[in-house]
């Protein structure tokens, strides 16, 4: 039986071996047995200080500070003997050399790391706007936070950001996905006028203007009764939204009354002024344009006025009740031919003219039916667009007259034909000078031998400077050949020449300046007249809707027969009501 060995000598023999191992170690490499030093690190109660700052798992992302940066930054030098005992940085695992300088500092600091810890959040001051979060993928990112004019971040907004407003739909609001970007509305030029409102296809347009005063001379004779004056003004426009052919209609009208009445007798003798002076006045017309092709259209027009005798005017019979009203009744169809740059136009016109009869202070009516006539004509076109904004035209135009009755009231036969030619241009000119001039000559000739030939000189033009943003001249001139009731005068040749500038003090304060004058050349009685208007309107536009007028006005008649010459001065405060 086999006795084992004892405990003691068992402990013996171990810790032989184990001092051999270290005895053997140690002759063969002396390096790898040296003892290590005692140092303060072997006795810190901190968790992990055995480990290097830069090498602990648990450290702060971009933190790298270390022992002897703290030591650096606190003033305090690190003892030789703690560096001795501090580890070199530990090689990198990805391939990419350590040297020791830690995460790089380009790294943000907000969101989440590698390791799925939250980083530092952002900090906003009261009242800054947040950006909202990304609903998902797939979503643009969210806009950068509002900055100021300095370019730092709003520290405010303002009340109406956060006011309560009304919900907008989101086609409206145009966040529906998928919607194509709402088309940006041009500016509104003016922002006080009327807007309308579209019946169907149409865009409608409505007003009225309503207005009292006094006129000093409201008969324009030579010796002047003044009398209260109002006047009723309403407007009306229509015009068509369809993407081919075209349809507007333009009427306007007033009507003038006097709180009053003339005397019949002036001086023992009949007053050449009617005792009611009241009078309407209307023009419109309607034009429509049909599309045949991209290069060919058919344009007709529809038109109406209805008017008297100009105040003053020698086509007054003396005695008058009030004043005969006579109405046109015409229309013009024709055609646009377009060959590139050359346009060619015509068509043909006839008007037809009827006087009511003419009531007198006694009683007695009389006819007019010598004045009534029909007028057949035709007119040509051809213009050339030289270049945007230049556009010379060339234009003819001949009519017929024909009158009902073959004689007039003083034996004359009055039937004639007549017409006009006429060159000129349009302008465009980068919005600043726009509209249309020309010149030309104008000429009638009667069946009756006994009446000369009727002509003159035609001009005609109407212009538009936009001198400022603010500052708008016009100018517009007229040549007309009218009928009189003249004993031995073939007619009157009647020109007219206006220029007016209108200022904007204010977006709602309109200033507007208007001086005018005319000639009437009655050939062949020896009678020359000549007009001057005056005007000034003041326009207070409270609203879209609402606008306040006043009006100043100075008319002057001055002619070369003894006692026809007359002054007036008009006074006017009014509203206009628009849509």
């Amino acid at each position: 039986m086999t006795a084992r060995p004892g405990r003691g000598r068992s402990s013996c023999a171990r810790l032989s071996r184990a001092a051999l191992g270290c005895l053997l170690l140690a002759v063969l490499d002396p390096s790898k047995a040296a003892a290590q030093a005692l140092t303060s690190d072997l006795f810190n109660p901190q968790r992990g200080a055995f480990v290097p700052a830069q090498d602990m798992p648990f450290r702060k992302l971009g933190d790298n500070t270390t022992a002897d940066d703290a030591a650096a930054s606190a003033g305090t030098p690190l003892d030789p003997n703690q560096r001795r005992g501090r580890a070199a940085p530990a090689p990198s695992r990805v391939g990419v050399p350590n040297d020791g300088l830690g995460v790089p500092s380009s790294i943000g600091d907000s969101g989440f790391d590698a390791l799925n810890r939250n980083r530092k959040q952002p900090k906003y001051y009261p009242g800054q706007a947040r950006p909202k979060p990304s609903p998902g993928p797939g979503t643009p990112p969210p806009k950068p936070p509002q900055v100021n004019a300095m370019g730092d971040l709003r520290l405010s907004i303002p009340p109406s950001d956060s006011a309560n407003k009304p919900p907008v739909a989101p086609a409206m609001a145009g966040t529906v996905p998928g919607q194509p970007q709402r088309r940006r509305l041009k500016v509104d030029d003016d922002p006080f006028g009327a807007v309308g409102d579209y019946w169907g296809a149409f865009l409608v347009k409505s007003a009225v203007e309503l207005s009292g005063g006094y006129d000093t001379n409201p008969a324009r004779i030579n010796e002047s009764h003044g009398l209260p004056v109002w006047v009723v003004a309403p407007e009306f426009l229509a015009v068509s939204n369809w993407e081919r052919h075209a349809l507007v209609a333009d009427l306007r009208g007033s009507f003038t009354g006097y709180g009053g009445s003339l005397p019949a007798t002036i001086d023992g003798g009949p007053s050449p002024a009617p005792t009611n002076v009241n009078r309407p006045d209307f023009i419109g017309h309607v034009d429509g344009r049909l599309d045949v092709t991209d290069d060919t259209d058919i344009a007709a027009q529809l038109r109406l006025t209805v008017a008297t005798d100009n105040p003053g005017s020698p086509n007054v019979q003396v005695g008058l009740a009030d004043y005969p009203i006579y109405t046109t009744v015409g229309s013009t169809i024709g055609f646009d031919q377009r060959f590139n740059r050359l346009t060619v136009s015509g068509g043909a016109t006839i008007d037809r003219t009827d006087y009511q009869n003419s009531r007198l202070t006694d009683g007695e009516v009389t006819s007019n039916g010598d004045r009534n006539f029909t007028q057949y004509g035709g007119v040509g076109r051809v213009s050339y667009e030289v270049m945007p904004g230049l556009k010379p035209f060339a234009e003819v135009e001949g009519d017929t007259r024909v009158h009902d009755e073959q004689f007039d009231r003083n034996g004359y036969q009055r039937d004639s034909t007549g017409g006009y030619v006429r060159a000129g241009t349009s302008i465009e000119f980068t919005r600043i000078v726009t509209g249309e001039i020309s010149i030309g000559y104008e000429a009638r000739n009667y069946v009756d031998p006994r009446l000369s030939r009727l002509e003159g000189m035609l001009v005609a033009s109407s212009l538009v400077w936009t001198a400022t943003p603010l500052t708008t001249a016009k100018f517009y001139s007229d040549t007309q050949i009218a009928e009189t009731t003249l004993a031995g005068s073939p007619g009157v040749l009647v020109h007219t020449y206006t220029f007016e500038v209108d200022h904007d003090f204010r977006r709602w304060l309109t200033g507007i300046g208007r001086f005018t004058y005319g000639t009437y050349d009655y050939q062949g009685a020896d009678r020359d007249d000549q007009t001057f208007s005056l005007e000034g309107d003041v326009i207070y536009k409270m609203t879209r809707n609402v606008w306040i007028k006043g009006t100043l006005r100075r008319d002057v008649l001055d002619s070369n027969v003894v006692n026809a010459s007359s002054k007036a001065t008009v006074v006017m405060l009014g509203v206009r009501l628009q849509n």
